[in-house]
């Protein structure tokens, strides 16, 4: 039980933000059909924690979407369940691929890279790994850890952000990588990025409350690692061992996980939320928008017949 809420209770501090973030609000119909988004965490509970809000409004609005896990997770979570490294990466797979399910994306990849070791491996592998998943799936917008925001102690964070952020343009270059391009896979960069981080520099905030209940849903899958999972029906356990009760925990350990998810893990949702003026907020570091062509643009409006 102190586990869970110890969790919990490791706020981050007040992020930064621009003057004027931009306020992103639920869309009707498919504005995005055709539009490809790659959810991209090096954990297994990155994506439900930190953007799984946004993913799940994008694919609602017409994203096509994936997920892509770049360590598989083997040291396991100190408040998730308990197990060996083999039964970490095992339980934390069948996880990834169930909260790819429960948000509506197509599949995982998975790039099984060891927890914590990130470091150590060759950056350029990496880079080259997702610059073939950009171009294979051709992504158009990407959600991953922010490169450059601050304390983050994890190396997988920072080390899979500096990753993302290369291959999203090295994928638009026709000289990176040539022999993708002979197969089949042509240069395409990727240029929105909606980055996560606990300290993020806010220019984007995404209002999620109408997809609020798939983000716990999302959170509910994360039972080996993270917050989310059985914590409250164990809370709930434990109260009833000392014969006390929650009432916000219900009669059942549905109803307590839900509701433990929606109290303590969402939180900051909800204060965000309250700052921009609706139920429950994601925030990001958003790089993107409109791309215009100068040069383009000044040829539209001044180009004359040829007399």
């Amino acid at each position: 039980m102190i586990a869970g809420l110890a969790v919990t209770g490791i706020e981050p501090a007040p992020a930064q933000q621009s003057s004027s973030p931009f306020l992103e609000r639920a869309q009707p119909g498919a504005p995005h059909r055709g539009k490809v988004l790659a959810a991209i965490q090096p954990h297994s509970d990155d994506v439900a924690l930190l953007c799984g809000g946004t993913v799940a409004k994008l694919i609602r609005e017409g994203y096509t979407g994936y997920m892509i896990r770049a360590t598989n997770d083997d040291m396991g979570d100190d408040v998730g369940e308990p197990g060996t490294v083999g039964e970490n990466v095992l339980r934390n797979e069948a996880e990834v691929a169930k909260q790819a399910r429960v948000l509506g994306l197509e599949r995982d990849f998975a790039l099984n890279y060891n927890n914590h070791r990130m470091s150590d491996i060759s950056r350029n592998e990496l880079i080259c790994r997702l610059i073939f998943l950009f171009r294979y799936l051709k992504v158009d917008t990407v959600f991953c850890y922010d490169p450059w925001a601050h304390d983050e102690e994890n190396p997988d964070h920072y080390v899979l952000g500096h990753c993302v952020e290369a291959a999203c343009w090295m994928a638009g270059r026709v000289h990176d990588y040539p022999e993708q391009i002979a197969a089949g896979f042509p240069a395409r960069a990727v240029k929105e990025k909606y980055y996560y981080a606990r300290h993020p520099t806010i220019t984007r905030v995404v209002d999620i409350t109408g997809t609020v209940d798939k983000k716990i849903d999302a959170n509910l899958c994360n039972v080996a690692k993270g917050p989310g999972g059985h914590h409250g029906s164990k809370l709930r356990a434990e109260l009833a061992r000392q014969g006390r009760k929650l009432p916000l925990l219900g009669d059942d350990d549905t109803t307590a996980d839900r509701n433990y998810i929606r109290e303590f893990v969402l939180a900051r949702n909800r204060e965000f939320g309250k700052q921009y003026g609706v139920e429950y907020a994601e925030v990001f570091h958003y790089i993107g928008g409109p791309f215009t062509n100068r040069v383009e643009d000044y040829v539209r409006q001044h180009a004359v017949p040829l007399r």
